[in-house]
């Protein structure tokens, strides 16, 4: 069974055990790919992983105590833990959570920000945007599409995204195939499309100094 299945990131979790025991990363199913990638640039051979379900990106209240509970069953098993989670929706919950469990989280309002850098996604001053990750290009449909109820009555799209004018596509990897499901998505939406590679961005560079914490 393929452990990056987009559909099992998407409602199950994903856990990556080291026998090392070291450090464990908590994080959100749908940067799962993103981590493993940057993990395996950096060579951290002492690191677990474990992804809770990303379909809490659309149930942000479901986020922290989720979070909580990971870090209280394994506050004694790990030397550190870090959370791999920006706020996501949870209205400084989260933050607050980390900081009552002694935790270092991510910093940034959400994944589309630390992607492309916090400090250039705050440039944006664009409310009326609507973004995808790689993950979200992806799963378009079990995210946005079909909880929606598009898939039944399209006549809705005004409804939902009438307020939105463009809809950008924030890339993590230089692959033309999303690239081209991200653009049928803005067009399916009506909306004007933008297309930037970013990289893996403040993500990278937090797991850069976490290491560099522990090493």
């Amino acid at each position: 069974m393929d452990l990056l299945d987009d559909d099992g990131l998407t409602n199950g979790t994903l856990t990556l055990s080291n026998s090392k025991d070291g450090t464990l990363v908590i994080a959100c199913g749908a940067i799962a790919r993103e981590i493993i990638a940057i993990n395996e640039n950096l060579c951290w051979d002492n690191i677990s992983i474990k992804c809770l379900p990303a379909i809490y990106h659309n149930h942000p209240e479901k986020i922290t105590p989720a979070v909580i509970k990971v870090v209280k069953n394994n506050k004694q098993k790990y030397k550190k833990i870090y959370v791999a989670y920006a706020d996501c929706g949870t209205g400084g919950m989260l933050e607050k959570a980390c900081n009552d469990l002694g935790v270092e989280m991510i910093q940034g309002p959400h994944c589309y920000s630390f992607f492309e850098g916090n400090i250039n996604f705050a440039k944006r001053l664009n409310p009326t945007a609507f973004f995808l990750t790689d993950f979200l290009a992806r799963q378009f449909d079990a995210f946005v599409w079909n909880p929606l109820g598009l898939d039944k009555h399209p006549e809705l799209i005004d409804t939902y995204f009438g307020n939105y004018t463009k809809l950008v596509y924030l890339a993590q990897t230089n692959d033309e195939i999303l690239k081209h499901k991200a653009a049928d998505c803005a067009r399916k939406l009506n909306l004007e499309f933008e297309y930037k590679l970013t990289g893996y961005g403040d993500l990278n560079n937090t797991f850069i100094k976490w290491k560099e914490a522990i090493d």
